[in-house]
């Protein structure tokens, strides 16, 4: 900084000064606000619950309700047009350990935000194929439709989002197999 200070004119000082400081004001103005445009990361976590078959009212103190029946765990990149409608590619690995498969789809999302404010309420679906990366992994055809809350972080602007997806994932000989699925999510967005 010295240096830059004595190559300038005593006058030229408390111009450039001022001219720092309004462009350091102007980028941290910038962060402050909510973007509602462009590219985004959001990663996210899930779980399916399920009945537990064995359970017994009254009687079994070791086994409870319900119980985890897979765990999702997904990758969205994306483009937000607006502060209502997005649209995403996803990259998901789900495990359902009652049944021992696992799955990974691919598949194009679209959210749009019923109500905007400090929280959104959104509603969103999406459509692909099951991948079959290996022996292990069932190839087929999957849907889901959701609904949830964006909430944002007061001091980050990061929103993250809660909510529910039904999900229908089709598979085996002639995609004549299915799971059906609702999942609790939690989800961080990066726009």
């Amino acid at each position: 900084m010295k240096t830059i200070f004595k190559y300038l004119s005593n006058s030229m000082k408390p111009t450039f000064i001022l001219l720092l400081l309004f462009s350091t004001s102007s980028v941290f103005s910038q962060i402050d606000s909510v973007r509602t445009k462009g590219l985004f990361y959001k990663f996210s976590l899930a779980t399916t619950l399920t009945i537990n078959e064995d359970y017994n009212t009254g009687y079994d103190e070791d086994e409870t309700l319900l119980e985890p029946g897979a765990l999702p765990i997904y990758n969205t990149i994306g483009y937000q047009f607006d502060k209502r409608t997005s649209l995403g590619l996803n990259f998901e690995y789900a495990w359902h350990s009652k049944q021992g498969l696992h799955f990974f789809p691919m598949y194009l999302s679209f959210q749009y935000n019923i109500l905007t404010g400090s929280h959104n309420v959104f509603i969103r679906g999406g459509y692909g194929t099951l991948l079959g990366i290996s022996k292990d992994f069932e190839k087929g055809n999957m849907y889901k439709f959701g609904v949830g809350s964006q909430i944002f972080n007061g001091t980050l602007k990061l929103p993250a989002l809660i909510g529910l997806d039904f999900t229908r994932k089709r598979f085996g000989y002639r995609t004549l197999e299915g799971i059906s699925s609702v999942s609790i999510f939690l989800e961080a967005k990066f726009l």
